[in-house]
């Protein structure tokens, strides 16, 4: 079994070293808190700080970058560590596997694949795009093996409040309340399930045919908000749940005290036009499927 060193313990992280720990692996779970599951070896750090990473990734196969900075605090936050994370997995020999997102392809009218440009231009998406630009040069000029899996918005068992689906959406599901909601409730929208991440990021990083290239999490057909909370009711064995639309403009105002409310302007168009995920490379290459969504669907409910 080898080293895996995963790098934040948030809704996918947490699955990850689960999952690892479960295969028999070493885990070390690293946080700045040091915190982590029961069977991972917890460390706490700060993972902009190069030597302090270095350290720990000493003697490690697999290096995961699963950190996520608030998303007001993208163009601080993440230059440094995804410089401690290059110096890292280049000090180690150990495979960089990044939990990437969809933000660099900016608005797009087709179903996105991995050879979309980094067309936005948004400067958090950005960041992004940069790191990993950054990480694939250090792969093409031989200093590390790199690789990086994207997903669409999550949902799942241990969903966080950022999620879309997450309490803010299930908590009035299950009491038979309105759901609020922010954008169109009929738009399609591709949702990644939590597991699939985690099991996305595992093989990446165990088999090269990963290296040297972006990947989409395998993703069920897209759905929109209202299809998800029908098929949420069904399993519950309840009517389907009724949606209340956030007027945009009150939306808006919040975010003039909420940094994360404010943030939203940038990825609205994500919600106002179709956004869909296709995963079919991942799928192909690997062999493997998206958990199917009524499976989903009863696992997040039972969470």
């Amino acid at each position: 079994m080898g080293k895996h060193i995963v790098v934040g313990s948030g809704q996918v992280g947490s699955h990850l070293a689960a999952k690892l720990i479960a295969q028999g692996h070493e885990v070390t779970v690293v946080t700045r808190s040091g915190g982590g599951p029961e069977g991972a070896v917890r460390v706490a750090a700060d993972v902009a700080d190069r030597a302090r990473m270095t350290e720990i990734a000493k003697g490690a196969d697999v290096l995961y970058n699963c950190v996520n900075p608030r998303y007001h605090r993208w163009l601080t936050d993440w230059p440094p560590m995804a410089a401690s994370f290059l110096a890292a997995a280049e000090s180690s020999g150990a495979v960089l596997v990044m939990l990437g997102n969809l933000y660099p392809y900016g608005p797009v009218t087709v179903s996105m694949t991995e050879d979309l440009p980094a067309a936005s231009s948004s400067p958090k998406a950005q960041v992004r795009a940069r790191m990993w630009a950054d990480a694939l040069a250090a792969h093409e000029a031989g200093r590390i093996r790199v690789t990086e899996v994207r997903g669409s918005d999550y949902f799942g068992p241990g969903a966080t409040d950022q999620s879309y689906l997450g309490d803010r959406f299930l908590v009035p599901l299950k009491a038979g309340k309105a759901i609020p909601l922010i954008w169109p409730a009929d738009m399609p929208h591709s949702w990644t399930y939590l597991p699939d991440v985690a099991d996305a990021l595992i093989t990446a990083g165990a088999d090269e045919r990963a290296w040297g290239r972006p990947w989409h999490v395998p993703t069920a057909e897209p759905m929109t908000f209202r299809q998800m909370g029908q098929r949420m009711a069904e399993v519950l064995g309840r009517p389907a749940p009724r949606f209340v639309r956030l007027p945009w403009p009150l939306v808006r105002a919040a975010g003039l005290v909420s940094p994360m409310m404010g943030e939203l302007r940038h990825i609205r168009y994500q919600f106002t036009a179709p956004y869909v995920l296709d995963s079919s490379a991942f799928q192909r290459t690997f062999g493997v499927a998206p958990t199917p969504i009524d499976k989903a669907l009863k696992a997040t409910l039972e969470a």
